[in-house]
């Protein structure tokens, strides 16, 4: 499947082939923390198929449990994640961060990795209570229904 997408501002812009039967939801507690939320949804590109169309995204090397060494990317302007790569920075295969990329409602989870760290409250996910948008929230965060 050709894919694109890029950061919130739209100074990064990328594009790759990706199998969507590859996605994956990680709930490790790095991706927690990097994603600032619960997981983080991940899908593997097709070798040589990523290309940065616009852009240049930081860079952080991170070493996971195990010891290995990832490069974790994401736009310097607005902070949105991107993708993570060898620490070489040989981007002939990445691992794109789904809600980077536009076709993301097509790429469907098949798997979860470090289960173990996965919060507690994520069965309950269907029973918390649902709005189509956010509420407005005023300058001393006082909420009110829209």
């Amino acid at each position: 499947m050709k894919i694109d997408g890029g950061c919130h501002c739209g100074s990064i812009r990328f594009e790759a082939e990706v199998d969507p039967a590859t996605v994956v939801i990680c709930h490790c507690t790095d991706c927690q923390t990097f994603s600032g939320s619960a997981f983080r949804t991940v899908v593997q590109t097709k070798p040589g198929t990523f290309a940065l169309l616009s852009g240049a995204p930081t860079v952080y090397v991170k070493t996971a449990e195990r010891g290995n060494r990832r490069q974790q990317t994401f736009c310097p302007t607005c902070g949105t994640p991107i993708y993570s790569a060898p620490v070489t920075g040989d981007t002939k295969v990445v691992v794109l961060r789904v809600g980077a990329i536009r076709q993301r409602d097509q790429l469907l989870p098949c798997d979860q990795y470090w289960f173990r760290s996965s919060q507690a409250w994520l069965p309950n996910l269907p029973k918390i209570k649902k709005q189509g948008e956010q509420p407005v929230v005023d300058e001393t965060g006082g909420r009110r229904d829209s």
